[in-house]
Protein backbone atom coordinates (compact mmCIF):
# COMPACT_ATOMS: atom_id res chain seq x y z
CA UNK A 1 0.00 0.00 0.00
CA UNK A 2 2.67 2.65 0.92
CA UNK A 3 4.37 2.33 -2.92
CA UNK A 4 1.04 2.52 -4.51
CA UNK A 5 0.59 5.89 -2.12
CA UNK A 6 4.39 6.90 -3.01
CA UNK A 7 3.09 6.79 -6.55
CA UNK A 8 -0.04 8.80 -5.95
CA UNK A 9 2.10 11.50 -3.84
CA UNK A 10 4.28 11.36 -7.19
CA UNK A 11 1.16 12.10 -9.45
CA UNK A 12 -0.08 14.29 -7.46
CA UNK A 13 3.09 16.66 -7.76
CA UNK A 14 3.38 16.35 -11.35
CA UNK A 15 -0.55 17.55 -11.52
CA UNK A 16 0.16 20.54 -9.41
CA UNK A 17 2.80 21.55 -11.97
CA UNK A 18 0.54 20.77 -14.78
CA UNK A 19 -1.86 23.24 -12.95
CA UNK A 20 1.11 26.32 -13.54
CA UNK A 21 1.59 25.23 -17.23
CA UNK A 22 0.38 28.39 -19.73
CA UNK A 23 -0.64 25.41 -22.40
CA UNK A 24 -2.53 23.59 -19.63
CA UNK A 25 -4.10 26.36 -18.49
CA UNK A 26 -5.15 27.91 -22.15
CA UNK A 27 -6.60 24.47 -22.85
CA UNK A 28 -10.21 24.60 -20.94
CA UNK A 29 -10.79 20.46 -21.53
CA UNK A 30 -7.46 19.47 -20.78
CA UNK A 31 -7.42 22.14 -17.64
CA UNK A 32 -10.48 20.68 -16.49
CA UNK A 33 -9.57 17.21 -16.63
CA UNK A 34 -5.93 18.08 -14.59
CA UNK A 35 -7.95 19.88 -11.99
CA UNK A 36 -10.73 17.21 -11.22
CA UNK A 37 -7.43 14.40 -11.07
CA UNK A 38 -5.91 16.94 -8.85
CA UNK A 39 -8.82 17.29 -6.76
CA UNK A 40 -9.65 13.83 -6.52
CA UNK A 41 -5.88 13.11 -5.21
CA UNK A 42 -5.64 16.08 -2.64
CA UNK A 43 -7.81 13.64 0.29
CA UNK A 44 -5.72 10.90 -0.26
CA UNK A 45 -2.01 12.53 -0.34
CA UNK A 46 -2.94 15.09 2.89
CA UNK A 47 -3.97 12.15 4.90
CA UNK A 48 -1.13 10.08 3.81
CA UNK A 49 1.52 13.26 4.47
CA UNK A 50 0.15 13.04 7.89
CA UNK A 51 0.40 9.36 8.28
CA UNK A 52 4.02 9.63 7.38
CA UNK A 53 4.69 12.48 9.71
CA UNK A 54 2.99 9.86 12.86
CA UNK A 55 5.18 7.02 11.84
CA UNK A 56 8.06 9.58 11.82
CA UNK A 57 6.76 10.87 15.54
CA UNK A 58 7.22 7.43 16.45
CA UNK A 59 10.56 6.73 14.82
CA UNK A 60 11.63 9.58 17.24
CA UNK A 61 9.80 8.79 20.41
CA UNK A 62 11.46 5.20 19.94
CA UNK A 63 15.14 6.39 19.76
CA UNK A 64 14.65 8.67 22.51
CA UNK A 65 13.03 6.38 24.65
CA UNK A 66 16.02 4.60 25.53
CA UNK A 67 18.33 7.06 26.96
CA UNK A 68 14.95 8.23 28.66
CA UNK A 69 14.07 8.56 32.59
CA UNK A 70 11.08 9.56 34.75
CA UNK A 71 8.06 11.95 33.46
CA UNK A 72 10.20 12.02 29.70
CA UNK A 73 9.69 8.53 29.43
CA UNK A 74 6.22 8.73 30.19
CA UNK A 75 5.97 11.26 27.92
CA UNK A 76 7.26 9.55 25.17
CA UNK A 77 5.64 6.33 26.45
CA UNK A 78 2.31 8.20 25.93
CA UNK A 79 3.01 9.54 22.21
CA UNK A 80 4.32 5.61 20.99
CA UNK A 81 0.83 4.68 22.76
CA UNK A 82 -1.41 7.75 20.93
CA UNK A 83 0.70 6.66 17.42
CA UNK A 84 -0.07 2.91 18.05
CA UNK A 85 -3.99 3.43 18.25
CA UNK A 86 -3.69 6.81 15.20
CA UNK A 87 -1.81 4.59 12.65
CA UNK A 88 -4.06 1.54 12.23
CA UNK A 89 -6.99 4.10 11.88
CA UNK A 90 -5.27 6.24 9.12
CA UNK A 91 -4.04 2.96 7.20
CA UNK A 92 -8.03 2.07 6.82
CA UNK A 93 -9.01 5.16 6.01
CA UNK A 94 -6.39 5.47 3.41
CA UNK A 95 -7.46 1.84 2.23
CA UNK A 96 -10.80 3.59 1.80
CA UNK A 97 -9.78 6.79 0.21
CA UNK A 98 -7.90 4.69 -2.41
CA UNK A 99 -10.65 2.77 -3.81
CA UNK A 100 -11.48 3.26 -7.04
CA UNK A 101 -14.71 5.63 -7.74
CA UNK A 102 -17.55 5.08 -9.58
CA UNK A 103 -17.27 6.88 -12.91
CA UNK A 104 -20.93 7.82 -12.56
CA UNK A 105 -20.82 9.10 -8.94
CA UNK A 106 -22.30 12.95 -8.76
CA UNK A 107 -24.64 12.11 -11.70
CA UNK A 108 -28.40 12.19 -11.36
CA UNK A 109 -30.44 9.66 -11.84
CA UNK A 110 -33.35 8.15 -14.05
CA UNK A 111 -35.96 5.24 -11.90
CA UNK A 112 -37.78 3.17 -14.23
CA UNK A 113 -40.34 1.47 -11.57
CA UNK A 114 -42.95 -0.82 -13.41
CA UNK A 115 -45.06 -3.08 -11.93
CA UNK A 116 -44.59 -7.09 -13.03
CA UNK A 117 -46.29 -10.13 -11.48
CA UNK A 118 -49.51 -9.98 -9.77
CA UNK A 119 -51.58 -7.72 -11.89
CA UNK A 120 -53.48 -4.81 -10.55
CA UNK A 121 -51.54 -5.31 -6.92
CA UNK A 122 -48.06 -5.46 -8.75
CA UNK A 123 -48.98 -1.85 -10.22
CA UNK A 124 -50.33 -0.61 -6.79
CA UNK A 125 -47.06 -1.29 -5.61
CA UNK A 126 -44.66 0.09 -7.98
CA UNK A 127 -47.26 3.56 -6.96
CA UNK A 128 -46.22 2.41 -2.84
CA UNK A 129 -42.15 2.53 -3.94
CA UNK A 130 -42.68 5.48 -6.41
CA UNK A 131 -44.16 7.59 -3.17
CA UNK A 132 -41.38 5.59 -1.29
CA UNK A 133 -38.13 7.22 -3.07
CA UNK A 134 -39.92 10.37 -3.62
CA UNK A 135 -39.93 10.74 0.41
CA UNK A 136 -36.32 9.87 0.77
CA UNK A 137 -34.87 12.15 -2.00
CA UNK A 138 -37.18 14.77 -0.37
CA UNK A 139 -35.68 13.91 2.91
CA UNK A 140 -32.56 13.85 1.28
CA UNK A 141 -33.00 17.17 -0.41
CA UNK A 142 -32.53 16.12 -3.67
CA UNK A 143 -35.70 16.92 -6.60
CA UNK A 144 -37.80 14.66 -7.83
CA UNK A 145 -39.65 14.92 -11.46
CA UNK A 146 -42.03 12.35 -13.24
CA UNK A 147 -40.62 11.57 -16.65
CA UNK A 148 -43.51 9.92 -18.00
CA UNK A 149 -46.40 7.56 -16.06
CA UNK A 150 -48.63 5.09 -17.18
CA UNK A 151 -51.70 4.65 -14.62
CA UNK A 152 -53.43 2.20 -13.86
CA UNK A 153 -57.05 1.25 -13.57
CA UNK A 154 -57.40 1.30 -9.57
CA UNK A 155 -54.46 4.34 -8.91
CA UNK A 156 -51.37 2.40 -9.58
CA UNK A 157 -48.79 2.49 -11.98
CA UNK A 158 -48.41 0.31 -14.94
CA UNK A 159 -44.82 2.37 -15.31
CA UNK A 160 -43.58 5.55 -14.06
CA UNK A 161 -39.82 7.29 -14.87
CA UNK A 162 -38.87 9.84 -12.71
CA UNK A 163 -35.80 11.64 -12.88
CA UNK A 164 -34.07 12.47 -9.27
CA UNK A 165 -31.23 15.40 -9.48
CA UNK A 166 -28.82 15.37 -6.55
CA UNK A 167 -25.11 15.26 -6.27
CA UNK A 168 -25.61 11.95 -4.21
CA UNK A 169 -28.41 10.73 -5.46
CA UNK A 170 -26.54 7.84 -7.94
CA UNK A 171 -24.78 7.05 -4.68
CA UNK A 172 -27.33 5.49 -2.87
CA UNK A 173 -29.77 5.14 -5.48
CA UNK A 174 -27.94 2.74 -7.37
CA UNK A 175 -28.25 -0.07 -5.23
CA UNK A 176 -32.07 0.45 -5.79
CA UNK A 177 -32.23 -1.56 -9.01
CA UNK A 178 -33.75 -5.11 -9.31
CA UNK A 179 -37.07 -7.24 -8.79
CA UNK A 180 -38.77 -5.58 -5.36
CA UNK A 181 -41.15 -8.26 -3.92
CA UNK A 182 -44.20 -7.69 -1.88
CA UNK A 183 -46.41 -9.94 0.82
CA UNK A 184 -49.26 -8.39 1.73
CA UNK A 185 -53.23 -8.17 1.86
CA UNK A 186 -54.54 -6.85 -1.14
CA UNK A 187 -57.29 -3.92 -1.69
CA UNK A 188 -58.55 -6.39 -4.39
CA UNK A 189 -58.95 -9.28 -1.72
CA UNK A 190 -61.97 -10.27 -0.07
CA UNK A 191 -61.13 -13.16 2.39
CA UNK A 192 -57.85 -11.32 4.07
CA UNK A 193 -55.23 -13.65 1.92
CA UNK A 194 -51.65 -12.70 1.68
CA UNK A 195 -50.68 -12.36 -2.08
CA UNK A 196 -47.05 -12.10 -3.40
CA UNK A 197 -46.55 -9.57 -6.00
CA UNK A 198 -43.74 -7.71 -7.82
CA UNK A 199 -42.26 -4.54 -9.51
CA UNK A 200 -38.96 -4.14 -11.48
CA UNK A 201 -36.69 -1.05 -10.82
CA UNK A 202 -34.42 0.27 -13.07
CA UNK A 203 -31.83 2.62 -12.05
CA UNK A 204 -30.05 4.58 -14.66
CA UNK A 205 -26.99 7.38 -14.49
CA UNK A 206 -28.37 10.78 -16.21
CA UNK A 207 -25.88 11.31 -19.11
CA UNK A 208 -24.62 14.54 -21.16
CA UNK A 209 -24.70 14.34 -25.08
CA UNK A 210 -21.22 14.02 -25.02
CA UNK A 211 -20.85 11.17 -22.96
CA UNK A 212 -23.45 8.90 -25.89
CA UNK A 213 -22.87 9.94 -29.55
CA UNK A 214 -26.21 9.84 -31.36
CA UNK A 215 -26.74 9.37 -35.32
CA UNK A 216 -29.16 10.90 -36.01
CA UNK A 217 -29.63 8.11 -38.96
CA UNK A 218 -29.91 5.58 -35.79
CA UNK A 219 -33.37 7.30 -34.75
CA UNK A 220 -36.86 6.63 -35.95
CA UNK A 221 -38.92 8.71 -34.58
CA UNK A 222 -42.88 8.59 -34.56
CA UNK A 223 -45.67 10.72 -33.46
CA UNK A 224 -48.92 10.34 -32.47
CA UNK A 225 -51.83 11.52 -30.34
CA UNK A 226 -51.58 11.34 -26.67
CA UNK A 227 -54.07 9.08 -24.97
CA UNK A 228 -55.37 9.52 -20.97
CA UNK A 229 -55.76 12.25 -18.99
CA UNK A 230 -54.33 15.55 -19.90
CA UNK A 231 -57.80 17.44 -21.16
CA UNK A 232 -58.63 18.11 -24.92
CA UNK A 233 -55.68 19.56 -26.03
CA UNK A 234 -54.08 15.92 -25.68
CA UNK A 235 -56.59 14.04 -27.45
CA UNK A 236 -56.48 16.55 -30.14
CA UNK A 237 -52.50 16.83 -31.06
CA UNK A 238 -49.76 14.76 -32.11
CA UNK A 239 -47.39 15.53 -28.91
CA UNK A 240 -46.83 12.21 -28.14
CA UNK A 241 -42.94 10.89 -29.23
CA UNK A 242 -41.79 7.41 -29.99
CA UNK A 243 -38.35 7.11 -30.26
CA UNK A 244 -36.52 3.98 -31.47
CA UNK A 245 -32.30 3.16 -31.86
CA UNK A 246 -32.52 0.79 -34.44
CA UNK A 247 -29.04 -0.45 -33.67
CA UNK A 248 -30.06 -1.71 -30.20
CA UNK A 249 -33.80 -1.60 -30.45
CA UNK A 250 -34.26 0.45 -27.48
CA UNK A 251 -37.44 2.22 -27.78
CA UNK A 252 -38.53 5.48 -25.71
CA UNK A 253 -41.88 6.61 -25.74
CA UNK A 254 -43.19 10.38 -24.34
CA UNK A 255 -46.65 11.52 -24.04
CA UNK A 256 -46.82 13.50 -20.64
CA UNK A 257 -45.97 16.97 -22.06
CA UNK A 258 -48.22 18.81 -24.14
CA UNK A 259 -45.63 20.03 -26.56
CA UNK A 260 -44.04 17.69 -28.72
CA UNK A 261 -40.60 19.15 -28.31
CA UNK A 262 -40.93 18.75 -25.01
CA UNK A 263 -41.69 14.89 -25.18
CA UNK A 264 -39.15 14.83 -27.45
CA UNK A 265 -36.23 15.75 -25.02
CA UNK A 266 -37.48 13.73 -22.05
CA UNK A 267 -37.17 10.99 -24.68
CA UNK A 268 -33.73 11.76 -26.06
CA UNK A 269 -32.82 12.42 -22.02
CA UNK A 270 -34.17 8.31 -21.64
CA UNK A 271 -32.60 6.96 -24.09
CA UNK A 272 -29.18 8.47 -24.05
CA UNK A 273 -29.27 7.10 -20.37
CA UNK A 274 -30.25 3.67 -21.44
CA UNK A 275 -27.85 3.66 -24.28
CA UNK A 276 -25.18 4.17 -21.65
CA UNK A 277 -26.17 1.97 -19.82
CA UNK A 278 -25.98 -1.19 -21.77
CA UNK A 279 -22.64 0.30 -23.50
CA UNK A 280 -21.37 0.08 -20.18
CA UNK A 281 -23.06 -3.21 -19.56
CA UNK A 282 -21.26 -4.60 -23.09
CA UNK A 283 -17.53 -3.48 -21.73
CA UNK A 284 -17.91 -5.09 -18.62
CA UNK A 285 -19.01 -8.51 -17.85
CA UNK A 286 -19.66 -7.50 -14.25
CA UNK A 287 -21.61 -4.69 -15.12
CA UNK A 288 -23.73 -7.03 -17.74
CA UNK A 289 -24.52 -9.68 -14.93
CA UNK A 290 -25.41 -6.38 -12.54
CA UNK A 291 -27.69 -4.79 -15.32
CA UNK A 292 -29.58 -8.44 -15.71
CA UNK A 293 -29.90 -8.85 -11.88
CA UNK A 294 -32.22 -5.45 -11.56
CA UNK A 295 -34.50 -6.34 -14.37
CA UNK A 296 -34.79 -10.07 -14.37
CA UNK A 297 -38.34 -11.04 -15.28
CA UNK A 298 -39.94 -9.40 -12.30
CA UNK A 299 -40.97 -13.07 -11.38
CA UNK A 300 -41.53 -13.75 -7.45
CA UNK A 301 -38.65 -16.03 -7.72
CA UNK A 302 -36.54 -13.44 -8.82
CA UNK A 303 -36.02 -10.65 -6.06
CA UNK A 304 -33.22 -8.19 -4.38
CA UNK A 305 -35.79 -7.06 -1.73
CA UNK A 306 -38.84 -8.24 -0.17
CA UNK A 307 -41.83 -6.34 1.80
CA UNK A 308 -43.86 -7.99 4.23
CA UNK A 309 -46.44 -6.59 5.32
CA UNK A 310 -47.76 -8.77 8.01
CA UNK A 311 -44.30 -9.11 9.87
CA UNK A 312 -43.44 -4.77 9.32
CA UNK A 313 -40.68 -6.49 7.79
CA UNK A 314 -38.16 -5.83 4.77
CA UNK A 315 -35.26 -7.96 3.72
CA UNK A 316 -32.36 -7.17 1.48
CA UNK A 317 -31.35 -10.75 0.19
CA UNK A 318 -28.23 -9.83 -1.30
CA UNK A 319 -26.65 -9.40 1.64
CA UNK A 320 -29.13 -11.05 4.29
CA UNK A 321 -30.34 -7.71 5.70
CA UNK A 322 -33.67 -7.78 7.42
CA UNK A 323 -35.34 -4.89 9.60
CA UNK A 324 -38.63 -4.85 11.15
CA UNK A 325 -39.76 -1.19 10.06
CA UNK A 326 -41.43 -1.60 7.27
CA UNK A 327 -43.66 1.36 7.83
CA UNK A 328 -40.75 3.75 8.25
CA UNK A 329 -38.82 2.89 5.11
CA UNK A 330 -42.17 3.05 2.77
CA UNK A 331 -42.40 6.44 4.33
CA UNK A 332 -38.87 7.44 3.06
CA UNK A 333 -36.22 6.39 5.90
CA UNK A 334 -34.57 4.05 3.62
CA UNK A 335 -31.10 4.84 4.46
CA UNK A 336 -31.23 2.00 7.03
CA UNK A 337 -31.30 -0.12 3.83
CA UNK A 338 -29.02 1.25 2.40
CA UNK A 339 -25.96 1.86 4.64
CA UNK A 340 -25.60 -1.79 4.98
CA UNK A 341 -25.07 -2.11 1.42
CA UNK A 342 -22.89 0.61 0.92
CA UNK A 343 -20.97 -0.76 3.59
CA UNK A 344 -21.11 -3.97 1.64
CA UNK A 345 -19.92 -2.50 -1.53
CA UNK A 346 -17.12 -1.11 0.18
CA UNK A 347 -15.82 -4.36 1.98
CA UNK A 348 -16.15 -6.17 -1.34
CA UNK A 349 -13.76 -3.72 -3.09
CA UNK A 350 -11.18 -3.77 -0.06
CA UNK A 351 -10.99 -7.46 -0.57
CA UNK A 352 -10.33 -6.86 -4.48
CA UNK A 353 -7.89 -3.72 -3.69
CA UNK A 354 -5.67 -6.08 -1.61
CA UNK A 355 -5.99 -9.27 -4.27
CA UNK A 356 -4.41 -6.76 -6.51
Amino acid sequence: MIERLERIVEEYLNLEQQLSDPDVLADSSQLRTVSKRYNDLGSVVELFRRYVDRRGDAEAAREMLDGATGAERDLLQAELDDVAEELPAMEAALRELMLPKDPRDGRNVIMEIRGAEGGEEANLFARDLYEMYAAYAASQRWQVEILSASPSDMGGYNDITFEVRGDTAWRNLKFEGGPHRVQRVPVTESQGRIHTSSATVTVLAEVDEVDVDLDERDLTIDVYRSSGAGGQHVNTTDSAVRITHLPTGVVVTMQDERSQLQNKARAMQVLRARLFDLAEAERNAELSAERRSQVGGGGRSEKIRTYNYKENRVTDHRIGFTVYRLSDILAGDLQMVIDPLAADERSRLLVEGGDD
